[in-house]
């Protein structure tokens, strides 16, 4: 019987790559893809449907069809895996060699090895960041800075539990084709893992740990149980040992938190608030509605206003199903400013205390030095216990009018909250391009969903005719692209320097057809 041919790589093959690219993980990329990505195409055509409806006066709703699923209170999704009862403070960040040890080291419960918003889809990226999680798990990683300064795992220390976040399911990897066509990069990040380090992972008595970036809808979710079981099978992996834990980051998904869990339920680790990344969807489903849906300033848009709090008491419903709730990130780097520190640690141990008090089991950091504080937050509701996920919050109802309640958020649009979205969203793909996906800008750690945000609400703002409360002059292109080079001239180095990164901003901020992901467009650009 003839073996279906493997995926053409057409990236480079530098030194080690082998230990990553296996003819296991390589079969199973095939494998996937031809059994599932057809579906994955129709699924995104769904989302193109979907956006169309809304433009044209459709609205969003809790659906009728699952109904029966959200009232059946029998159900539960699986136990804790081992390594994730306590997830009580979590660290984020890409998979770069120096990130991987010092995220390991930091005292977090958990570590998000990002593949998506702190990484970029360079194949060197890709792959090496796929070496560094196996030699972590090794225990056989280091790394020197061009500064001297070595890097290196704690000896016989307890370290977070790697929990991996591929691609979502919008992105290709044209680097790795099968029958002709790119693969998915979702596909591609969980069977390069699971075949690999994931496999050495269970060995250690924990297990291959997802996070699931950017779904929009429980179809969906049972999408990737299906990759799961499949790649299981093939594998020879008992049913049940991948967990992942869901990021409900858009706004359709706010509408089908249970039946996501339902569809996970065997393989469910629970749900994640990514908040930066839910605004911009909010913005991406209602774009062209703005009085409706007109959202300030980011930076003016807390978790306190009336549509994101019914967000984050929706995600708490999960408990009642046996699920975690994990909180929203702390993206603060601490500084060398005292006076900075202090306003910022204080409106992070605010933001903690909410969630803690609120009932969920942990929430995320994005630099070592916050591990401490979030820590001690959730200790101090915590205690000795693992989680809180007894408290089943049966008070909790949020109606769909609640969630959809956008023009109530408190809050201007202004210049200075322009400046800053154009100004982070240049920087932030200045440094995309680069190869660099987690970013320092304005003491705060910067990925690709803060971009989106940053991009989007200028392109709300711009094809919405809005007037700016502080100047009273109204948004245009004209307008933004002066700021674009105002904003530029203050960035060090040569104003040419930073000619593609504004392209590339503008091309998805003042463009008449507003672009699903600016990471499509960027992407291409990539070599």
């Amino acid at each position: 019987m003839r073996t279906p041919d493997r995926p053409t790589i057409t990236g480079n093959v530098a030194e080690r790559y082998e230990e990553v690219l296996t003819p296991a993980a390589l079969d199973l990329v095939a494998r996937l893809h031809r059994e599932l990505n057809g579906r994955r195409l129709q699924l995104l055509e769904a989302r193109a449907a979907r956006v169309a409806d809304l433009a044209s006066g459709g609205t969003l709703d809790f659906l009728p069809e699952t109904a029966h699923i959200r009232a059946d209170p029998t159900w539960q999704v699986a136990p804790p895996a081992p390594g994730l009862e306590d997830r009580r403070v979590e660290i984020t960040g890409p998979t770069d060699r120096k990130m991987t040890i010092n995220a390991l080291n930091s005292g977090a419960k958990v570590w998000l090895a990002d593949f998506e918003d702190a990484n970029t889809p360079r194949w060197e990226s890709v792959v090496e960041g796929q070496l560094n999680l196996l030699d972590a798990i090794d225990r056989r990683i280091d790394f020197t800075a061009e500064s001297g300064k070595t890097y290196a795992l704690q000896p016989d220390e307890e370290l977070a539990a790697i929990v991996v976040r591929p691609r979502g399911w919008h992105l290709p990897e044209k680097h790795i084709e099968v029958d002709g066509e790119e693969t998915s990069g979702s596909l591609v990040d969980f069977a390069l893992y699971l075949a690999t380090a994931g496999r050495r992972q269970i060995d250690k008595g924990l297990g291959p740990y997802f996070y699931l970036p950017k779904m929009e809808s429980h179809l969906e979710a049972r999408l990737w149980n299906d990759a799961f079981r499949l790649a299981q099978d093939v594998l020879g992996i008992p049913r049940g040992t991948i967990r992942a834990t869901v990021l409900i980051e858009t706004y359709p998904a706010a509408f089908e938190m249970e039946e996501i869990l339902y569809e996970l339920r065997e393989h469910s680790a629970g749900l994640n608030a990514g908040r930066w990344d839910y605004m911009f969807s909010v913005i991406k489903c209602f774009r062209t509605r703005g009085k409706e849906f007109l959202l300030p300033d980011r930076n003016a848009v807390t978790m306190t206003a009336p549509f994101m709090r019914a967000y984050t008491e929706l995600v708490r419903t999960c408990h009642k199903r046996g699920a975690h709730a994990i909180g929203g990130m702390a993206a603060f780097i601490p500084s060398r400013d005292e006076k900075v520190n202090e306003k910022a640690f204080a409106k992070v141990r605010d933001d903690k205390t909410r969630e803690a008090g609120d009932g969920f089991d942990g929430s995320w950091v994005a630099h070592p030095g916050m591990v401490e504080l979030c820590k001690e937050v959730f200790t101090a509701v915590l205690g000795d216990r693992p989680n809180q996920i007894d408290k089943k919050r049966e008070d909790v109802e949020v109606t769909a009018a609640q969630l959809l309640d956008v023009a109530s958020t408190p809050g201007q649009v202004t210049e200075a909250g322009l400046r800053s979205n154009i100004s982070v969203g240049i920087q932030y793909l200045q440094a995309w391009l680069g190869g660099l996906g987690a970013v320092a800008i304005f003491n705060l750690m910067e990925d690709a969903a803060t971009a989106e945000i940053s991009r989007s609400q200028v392109w709300q703002w711009l094809h919405n005719d809005v007037t700016l409360a502080d100047t009273g002059h109204r948004v245009t292109r004209e307008l933004v692209e002066r700021i674009a080079e105002e904003e530029i001239a203050k960035l060090p180095g040569d104003p040419a320097e930073y000619a593609e990164a504004r392209a590339t901003f503008l091309e998805v901020a003042v463009a008449d057809h507003y672009a699903d992901f600016l990471t499509l467009p960027a992407y291409r650009r990539m070599p």
